[in-house]
């Protein structure tokens, strides 16, 4: 998942020398700027897979700076994607004027543009307005044709995730989390799923930290791809409307709140500009079948980032509750199941039980123990 932005301190830590000499040598490219050695380094919170400052050179003028942006790679999270196809990605979209400029690379990071624009907030997602403007923008985003292969990554995505997941897990949090089912379930839901449908370059990540708006020129701005692959485009929306549960600036970042998931009227609205925005009338039959295809899609996004969790709380040392996230993602896709898919040869009164038998999460001295409760 991606950065949001939101300073928290002002002081200089975590940025390696060898992304301080690149800095050094932009900022030096810089007339204005009055000592390129003096630079401010700003954290930006709510990364879950990679740490994301701000970097600021004070300049001869007053109250104005130079800004750039750092990324520093999780450590471990190239299980969940390749690093230079994701900057491949990057440098294509943004020579579409799609997103950030690339200013430089070093071994475990890159330095990026700093978009003059505001990071949307989790509010924003349930703005009308600002609804519509994210709309749109996905469907201009999923019209890029990015060189490379434009086959469907999500199933065998979800497969090898899996294979990670069971390898870095316990035996109790696998007994926990019913892995040893889930390859069926992914199976399942590719053969449901497998119909006539729109596949697009997908984003894959689109929580609110991902997007950004010029609040003069309304334009909007895409960013972080690190799991953008070509994918059916409802996987795209409905991982998006799922994101509209979460809040990544609260005490309490990883709980989601599924009251907040968006109605039918919302839903629908949405896939209606969507689908015009280009310039296309929809028929009522094409807006039907996508809005039914995006909620059976939201099964998918709950397996998706339901297996990221566990992998990332044993390969990711930033603070989060992954597992307590897991766990939520997989409740909510053996509670929706039926009502999307029909009980399709589960044993729900098994499923519901063990869904309520997830009962206790403890954390001890960093160690994680779990209390499966059967009753």
């Amino acid at each position: 998942m991606g950065a949001v932005e939101n300073p928290v301190d002002n002081k200089e830590y975590r940025i390696p020398g060898e992304a301080k000499e690149i800095l050094k040598s932009l900022a030096s490219k810089w007339e204005d700027v009055a000592d390129a050695s003096s630079l401010q380094v700003i954290p930006l919170k709510g990364a879950m897979t990679n740490e994301v400052f701000q970097i600021k050179w004070l300049t001869k003028t007053e109250n104005v700076s130079h800004k750039v942006l750092v990324r520093i790679y999780g450590e471990g999270v190239e299980v969940f994607f390749d690093r230079e196809n994701e900057i491949h990605t990057f440098e294509f979209i943004s020579k579409q004027g799609q997103g950030p400029r690339l200013l430089g690379r070093f071994s475990n990071g890159r330095i990026e543009e700093f978009i003059h624009a505001r990071t949307l907030s989790a509010s924003d997602l349930r703005d009308p307005d600002m609804s519509a403007l994210i709309a749109a923008k996905m469907k201009e985003f999923h019209g890029l044709e990015v060189p490379g292969p434009n086959n469907i990554s999500l199933w065998d995505r979800l497969r090898n995730w899996l294979k990670t997941a069971k390898r870095l897990s316990t035996p109790e949090e696998a007994k926990a989390f019913r892995l040893d089912s889930i390859e069926e379930e992914i199976s399942l839901l590719e053969k449901e799923l497998s119909g006539d449908q729109s596949i697009g370059f997908c984003h894959n990540d689109l929580q609110y930290g991902n997007i950004m708006i010029d609040e003069e020129t309304r334009a909007m701005t895409i960013i972080d791809y690190e799991y953008a692959s070509y994918n059916p485009i409802a996987f795209d929306i409905a991982n998006h409307f799922c994101e509209m549960t979460a809040d990544y600036h609260t005490d309490t970042p990883h709980i989601l709140d599924y009251s907040k998931y968006p109605g039918l009227e919302e839903r629908q609205r949405f896939i209606r500009i969507y689908l015009s925005s280009l310039g296309g009338q929809p028929s009522d039959n094409e807006a039907e079948q996508l809005l039914e295809n995006v909620e059976k899609y939201k099964l998918a996004s709950h397996l998706f980032w339901g297996l990221w969790g566990i992998i990332s709380e044993h390969v990711n040392e930033i603070d989060f509750d992954y597992m307590e996230y897991a766990r939520q993602r997989f409740e909510q896709y053996w509670l929706r199941k039926p009502a999307l898919l029909g009980s399709l040869g589960t044993n729900l009164d098994v499923v519901l039980a063990d869904v309520s038998g997830w009962s206790h999460l403890f954390h001890e001295n960093r160690g994680l123990d779990w209390y499966v409760s059967w009753g």
